[in-house]
This record gives C-alpha cells, sequence and structure tokens, in this order.
C-alpha cells in the first residue's frame, strides 16, 4: 500500500504503471464500490496495479471558504475502507484555492499526467478544474489513456449517493444507511473518562467516546450497534444524546454499554457500527424507570444482533 500526496508545490512523478478511479468518495457507498469495482477489472486488463485519485480537504470546503464540513468517512477510515476494498495506492490530492483554479486542461497537465495513468474511472457526474468545467467527456477528449465513465448506480428508483445516506443517518435510519453503505455506519472514538453514573448508579457501565467533530451525528436516541475492541467484536447498545435523566449535558454525547466485555475500555480506540435504532431518547421519572428500560434496551438488543448473525 502506497500513499502519496501531489500538491502543485511538488514536481514529483509516478513512473509505476496504474489504473485509478477518482473521486471525493465519502462514505464509500455502492455508487462508489462500482467505481473501485471496474478499475480492479480493468488493472487486470492491463497488468498493473490499482490507485484511488481522492482530495483533502474536500473540494466544497476550498470552493465555499468553509471549514469543519460533516463526512460519513473522515479521511483516516476512508483510507482503511479504500484498503479494505482492494485498492493498492491512493493519491491525495493536496487541494488548494490554486489547484481548483486550474483550467481543465492545467488540471490534466499538472495533476493527473504526474500519475502513470493506463486508464482512468469517474462517475458520471465528475467535475474538475475551474468553476467544474472539466468533465468524463473531455477526460476522454483530452487524456492520452483510456477514460472510463460509469453511470450512478440506482435503488428504489433513486440514486445512492452520500447526501441521501447522510440523511438516513440524521434521521436514525442507520439500517438503511448500511444497505446504501454495504457497511454499516461507524463512528471511531477513545474511550474516556466520564462520571461512572452507568456504572455506580445504573448498574450499566458505559464507555464515553470522545470522537472527532468531522463525523455526521445520528439523530439522538437509543441504538442497537457492535463494539469492535481491539479488532474484537461485541453486541453493544449506544445512546446518542443529552442524559435528560441525569447529568443533563448540553452537548450531545455518545456513550456505548458493551455486553460482556470484561475489562478496562479507558484510553482505548473504540469502534461503534450502528445497526438500528431502537427508541428516542427520553427523561425517566426516576432511576429504578430508568434501569428498568435500559434492561429492556439490552433484550431488544441482543434480539437484533442475534436475528442477524
Amino acid at each position: 500500500m502506497r500513499i502519496e500526496h501531489i500538491s502543485l508545490e511538488t514536481k514529483k512523478e509516478y513512473t509505476f504503471p496504474v489504473v485509478a478511479c477518482i473521486g471525493y468518495f465519502d462514505g464509500l457507498h455502492r455508487g462508489h464500490q462500482s467505481l473501485i469495482e471496474k478499475t480492479i477489472e480493468l488493472s487486470k486488463k492491463y497488468a498493473c496495479e490499482t490507485a484511488l485519485i481522492t482530495f483533502e480537504p474536500d473540494p466544497v470546503e476550498v470552493i465555499r471558504g468553509t471549514t469543519n464540513t460533516k463526512h460519513i468517512t473522515p479521511m483516516h477510515q476512508r483510507v482503511n475502507l479504500i484498503v479494505r476494498f482492494g485498492i493498492e495506492n491512493i493519491f491525495i490530492l493536496d487541494f488548494s484555492k490554486e489547484m481548483c483554479e486550474l483550467p481543465p486542461e492545467e488540471f490534466i497537465k499538472q495533476v493527473l499526467n504526474r500519475i502513470n495513468l493506463k486508464a482512468l474511472v469517474c462517475g458520471f457526474d465528475f467535475h474538475y478544474g475551474y468553476k467544474g468545467e472539466g468533465n468524463p467527456d473531455t477526460l476522454k477528449q483530452s487524456c492520452p489513456f483510456e477514460v472510463v465513465m460509469m453511470n450512478e448506480v440506482i435503488d428504489n428508483d433513486e440514486k445512492v449517493s452520500s447526501t441521501r445516506i447522510i440523511k438516513c443517518i440524521q434521521e436514525g435510519n442507520v439500517k438503511e444507511a448500511e444497505r446504501l453503505l454495504g457497511y454499516p455506519y461507524e463512528i471511531i472514538g477513545t474511550v474516556s473518562h466520564g462520571k461512572h453514573q452507568g456504572s455506580t448508579k445504573l448498574g450499566f457501565p458505559t464507555a464515553n467516546v470522545k470522537f472527532s467533530s468531522e463525523f455526521i451525528i445520528p439523530k439522538p436516541g437509543v441504538y442497537a450497534c457492535y463494539a469492535i475492541v481491539e479488532g474484537k467484536k461485541y453486541k453493544a447498545m449506544a445512546n446518542f444524546g443529552h442524559n435528560p435523566t441525569f447529568n443533563y449535558t448540553d452537548e450531545l454525547s455518545l456513550e456505548a454499554h458493551v455486553i460482556d466485555y470484561d475489562g478496562d475500555l479507558y484510553g482505548k480506540r473504540i469502534r461503534i457500527l450502528f445497526k438500528d435504532f431502537i427508541r428516542e431518547e427520553k427523561k425517566f421519572k426516576s432511576i429504578g424507570n430508568l434501569i428498568l428500560q435500559l434492561e429492556q434496551d439490552v433484550i431488544t438488543v441482543k434480539k437484533i444482533l442475534n436475528d442477524e448473525e
């Protein structure tokens, strides 16, 4: 696996031949996966390695002059998925205002032609160059390598897109988001010390998960999840919310009760894979009522996860 950064400040060229796909690839959803599958197919035709060309930061931020855009998959997570899907090389374009303003022919000359491309795969809606004037047709007309345009992936009469998946996540419909992604939506974070209310008052020890503000935030509520800790998968119940019964916080927090985990989670990296929405977060009249509800939630989580296994 090679990860290479390409900027206008450096002139490094890459001589090893590749077939690549290009795009921002937020979510690496089923539509993106069709580009990757075509890339792998063409790499066999040309007897060379595969590559994926992407952008950092998000081109939308550069074009609009904004920051802190929410994503389904921040770059570090995207890289892991790209490798999982079988890509051997990643070219990250250090996207700047100067690169954004290159005319389409200069983008090809100063950026793409530095890679020894045998073929390039792009989506039907891919645009590049100043004001997005470049498109798959101009690529085909201008590039000295094969250019393959992939059509959208349609699901239930609607295009599979990052926008559609983000809407699902924000509405709590993580089951539909998983279907469109081809894998569960996940948030990766580190377990930090909280106020230990879950273990001391409720008998339900919870991991207080601190995560990047870049992640799309799911609808507040209780979810059936899996937790991945040190490579091992556990059933888990996660709450995304404000803890209204006690210890109310203005800021949304993610707390996970990892079922059957025996050990200290503090400081550990944890992946929370959202499988299904169970219920809205609500304020209970007493801690006793909350405990009864949590006991029922654990039963519901186990049933949901056992049924899918």
